[in-house]
């Protein structure tokens, strides 16, 4: 069974999306990065980098968000384009644009527009300029298409949905108006009813034990996904720092059960 390493954060939010939507069997393996966990021996034993996510499948471990959704793709045949020269061409440019482009300028701009100790324009504003120019790039290719790469539902689209879930507070409050296309992609994969509820379940709410993980699961199932995305939503925008800074199993866990509505405290 692989183990996955992962915390709040886009980037392994990104691998919970495939593991959930491919059905590979998995073990949840929280790192409390704010405590120090990801510098531990034993993780950085698995990633010298001392980032999450990472994966352990058997003899094989693999870190880097979008090196997972790549080996997983693979190693199932799922969310992948037509086995062409051309479409793996199109699948490796767009995968490497949202790892070298997307992920570091959106992280960036969180960083100095939210965390950075004293305010610093010009790394402010450069930081956003490429972070909104990035989306952009995005928001064009997906005028001409349903998804980043043609017809199909690839991995890139889950690697750009990581963080573009997250536009609003990357860029700010309108971000959105001018990147129409790129939110039409992120509502259609944040609005399934089915496997990608299940993944909000796992990488949003970080149950605490076994017990609670299944309980979330099953609210989705049992027809409450609707409400579930909803109250998520909700959630998100009030703790989306923590989902940047991410937060432990226990605080993430208590954090929804305290806001949650009363009509779900029996569920």
């Amino acid at each position: 069974m692989i183990k996955f390493y992962y915390n709040l954060a886009p980037n392994p939010t990104k691998v919970a999306l495939f593991l959930e939507e491919s059905g590979l069997p998995y073990e949840l393996v929280p790192v409390d990065t704010r405590k120090g966990e990801q510098f531990a021996p034993a993780y950085a034993a698995l990633n010298p980098n001392c980032k999450v996510p990472a994966i352990v499948d058997g003899d094989v471990t693999v870190f880097d968000s979008n090196a997972i959704l790549l080996y997983l793709a693979e190693k199932t045949g799922k969310f992948l384009p037509a086995n062409t020269p051309v479409a793996r061409g199109q699948l490796l440019s767009w995968l490497m644009f949202v790892a070298s482009g997307v992920g570091p300028f959106s992280g960036q701009a969180v960083h100095f527009r939210h965390y950075a100790p004293e305010p610093l324009p010009y790394a402010i504003n450069r930081y956003r300029f490429e972070a909104r120019r990035h989306y952009g790039i995005l928001d064009a290719q997906l005028a001409r298409r349903r998804y980043i790469v043609g017809d199909t539902y690839t991995i890139v689209d889950m690697a750009a949905w990581g963080w573009a879930r997250a536009v609003p507070f990357v860029l700010g409050d309108d971000a959105w108006t001018p990147l129409p296309h790129l939110k039409r992609l992120v509502d259609e994969i944040s609005e399934n009813p089915g496997e990608a509820a299940l993944a909000y379940a796992r990488a949003h709410l970080l149950p605490r034990s076994a017990s609670s993980l299944r309980r979330a699961v099953r609210a989705a199932r049992l027809g409450y996904a609707e409400r579930f995305r909803g109250r998520i939503a909700q959630l998100e925008a009030m703790y989306l720092d923590d989902l940047m800074r991410t937060a432990d199993a226990s605080e993430g866990l208590q954090a929804f059960l305290e806001k949650r509505p009363p009509e779900w405290k029996n569920r």
